[in-house]
């Protein structure tokens, strides 16, 4: 997942609040943080000037692995490093200033999250390089046992986020392949036209191979090959792949998120081996690859890398690319490959780093982006609830309503202690058509698609709050006005460590199978969704959050004045559905209900059975 992108779906929720938090936070410090200055010196540079991604890398494995190691309290290994976009680039002269400090323990591995910036002594400016987030694990003990780490204890608002969002990013980690290999088996990708472009450039001609021997300067303080020092030369033979193909000096832009295979000793040979896998209008991605061996025996894969780089012209802007011309086989898979991260990496743009109150809120769902909707979904709301500028607006009987104001935008949260086990409600409150039995906003709520065991695409019909808006006025039924309907992506998630809630988060999305209505306003749901804490003696705390959009405001806006307790008649109503349901199995309900396809609904159009079909094969 990429660091950028997750840096700046963190920077959606933040606002002036934050600064005086900050300042308010800033006396205490973190326990596991770690902070590096470096001066950039002529030896750091490359040929412009300019500071050497290597060497930033090596910068920020040491920075990271410190910081775990001051955690674990034993050594530890760089196991993997999300995705790093380069913002920046830093000159001879100016000081790098790397902050490390781990975000989250899981049993045996965590993430260290890491903040790059640049500071130019003569001028005092201050500006981001990149934000990268690391998982290390510790080395075994010499019984060969696994070391348990002791968990985090976030205090900050920004140590809350980061804890709770590190699940949702530890998730993408895992299937990480799985979304390359799903998108290269249900994708249609661009052939590669080998006799399109006379000038296209023979992949051939951009490989590179280069040997490295290990020696005790490579090594780290556990004698392994540096994991900063194999990125280094791994960037190194790629810089020179990107220039044979550009006749140029190519600037690296991103590396795509990569996993150690295995260890590496001194005395270890290194073949690095790099090639332009494919050539866009303004950028190429190269491939790299790190195997070590010994003398004697067989070589083992260490590592593998995609680099993304750009030619800049005289004003700064990306020039044009000559084409590739891929080889037979094994070079068109790299090409199709190529094709599939550059999707990933759009995907994550679109979804992610985009604004929060753009227009329109729905992003288009299909199966290639699943992963990422979800990711932002339920990331959205784990950040929306780990807000910390909340204000009690009203409170009836214990069932307390909450504001946030955060410039334009305005969101609630309503919560309540409810006599039922915290898994029991997870399961009721998870299966949205069941809303409508005690919500009285819901008229309807129909399960269009089943994408997998976590998430759900539902069409929620509610009451309009637009009287005389375009459409049949026959089809109100309140008012007059006319009926209300949301295409749904809901996302459910168990805990994933102890003191974590429940999570079901909504957000609107846009289907093809499900376009606009005539017959309907077609309503936007930014973020909403509950979050279910389990308490003691099998009790939970169920909270209910939404960004209030101009759709949903009307309905809340005399509750937070005090002119009405609608939010209380709705999570009592809330409360007695669940304790009825307390002891009672639905799961063949559910189960009956949720194996439901987009295919149950008749449709005369091909394009329509066409897409249900690739729905219902795709497996995420």
């Amino acid at each position: 997942m990429s660091s950028r992108a997750f840096d700046s779906l963190e920077k959606e929720g933040e606002d002036d609040d934050d600064e005086e938090e900050e300042e308010g936070e800033e006396g205490r410090v973190n326990p596991t943080e770690v902070k590096m200055s470096q001066i950039v010196m002529p030896c750091h540079s490359n040929h412009r000037q300019e500071l050497s991604v290597g060497q930033l890398l090596k910068w920020i494995d040491s920075t990271a692995c410190l910081a775990a190691e001051r955690h674990a309290g034993s050594p530890c290994v760089t196991a993997s490093m999300d995705d790093i976009h380069f913002e920046h680039t830093i000159r001879v002269g100016q000081v790098v200033n790397i902050r490390a400090k781990v975000n989250r323990a899981f049993n045996t591995s965590m993430e260290v999250g890491v903040q790059v910036s640049c500071e130019d002594l003569f001028t005092d400016r201050h500006w981001r390089v990149c934000h990268a987030y690391a998982t290390f694990v510790t080395q075994r003990t010499n019984t060969g046992q696994k070391v348990i780490l002791k968990p985090i204890v976030p205090h900050t608002q920004r140590e809350q986020v980061e804890y709770s969002v590190a699940a949702e990013r530890r998730r993408v980690r895992m299937i990480h392949e799985d979304i390359i290999k799903d998108l290269l088996s249900h994708g249609s990708f661009q052939q590669a036209d080998n006799t399109a472009e006379a000038n296209a450039v023979a992949a051939e001609k951009t490989k590179v191979e280069s040997v490295e021997l290990v020696l005790p300067p490579h090594a780290n303080h556990q004698v392994n090959t540096f994991g900063g020092q194999i990125m280094a030369w791994m960037v190194n033979v790629a810089t020179i792949a990107a220039s044979r193909l550009c006749q140029a000096h190519p600037t690296l832009r991103t590396i795509d998120m990569f996993t150690f295979r295995g260890p590496s000793q001194v005395g270890d040979r290194l073949l690095l081996r790099a090639i332009v896998n494919n050539a866009f209008k303004n950028s190429m991605e190269v491939g790299v690859r790190a195997e070590a061996y010994q003398e004697e025996g067989p070589n083992r894969h260490i590592n593998s890398a995609f680099m993304t780089f750009e030619v800049l012209g005289d004003h700064g802007k990306p020039r044009t690319l000559p084409r590739i011309r891929p080889e037979p086989l094994e070079g068109e898979r790299r090409f199709q490959e190529a094709i599939a991260r550059k999707k990933i990496r759009l995907d994550r743009k679109y979804i992610i780093s985009r604004k929060q109150g753009e227009v329109p809120l729905s992003v288009p769902w299909d199966p290639r982006n699943q992963v990422y909707l979800s990711y932002n979904n339920v990331s959205a709301l784990k950040m929306l609830a780990a807000r910390k500028n909340w204000r009690l607006s009203t409170e009836k009987d214990k069932v307390r309503l909450y504001t946030l104001e955060q410039k334009s935008m305005l969101s609630f949260r309503v919560e309540a202690e409810v006599d039922v086990p915290a898994h029991r409600a997870f399961c009721l409150l998870a299966t949205l058509s069941n809303r409508p039995c005690w919500d009285t906003h819901y008229h309807n709520c129909e399960l269009i698609y089943r994408v997998d065991d976590e998430d759900f695409l539902y069409r929620v019909v509610t009451p309009s709050v637009h009287q005389g808006a375009v459409g049949s006025p026959t089809s109100a039924s309140q008012g007059g006005g006319v009926l209300q309907d949301f295409i749904l992506l809901a996302s459910k998630r168990k805990p994933c460590g102890a003191g974590d809630p429940y999570v079901i988060a909504l957000r609107s999305v846009s289907l093809p199978t499900h376009p606009p209505n005539e017959g309907f306003n077609r309503g936007e749901v930014l973020c909403a969704g509950f979050t279910i804490l389990e308490t003691k003696n099998n009790t939970s705390i169920i909270t209910y959050y939404n960004q209030a959009s101009p759709e949903v405001l009307p309905y809340i806006s005399t509750d937070i004045a005090g002119l009405s307790s609608s939010f209380y008649h709705t999570f009592c109503s809330c409360s007695q559905y669940l304790t009825r349901n307390r002891q009672q199995s639905s799961t063949s309900k559910q189960t009956s209900e949720e194996q439901t396809s987009v295919t149950d609904s008749p449709s005369c159009d091909d394009e329509v059975d066409s897409l249900s079909v690739a729905l219902c094969s795709t497996q995420l």
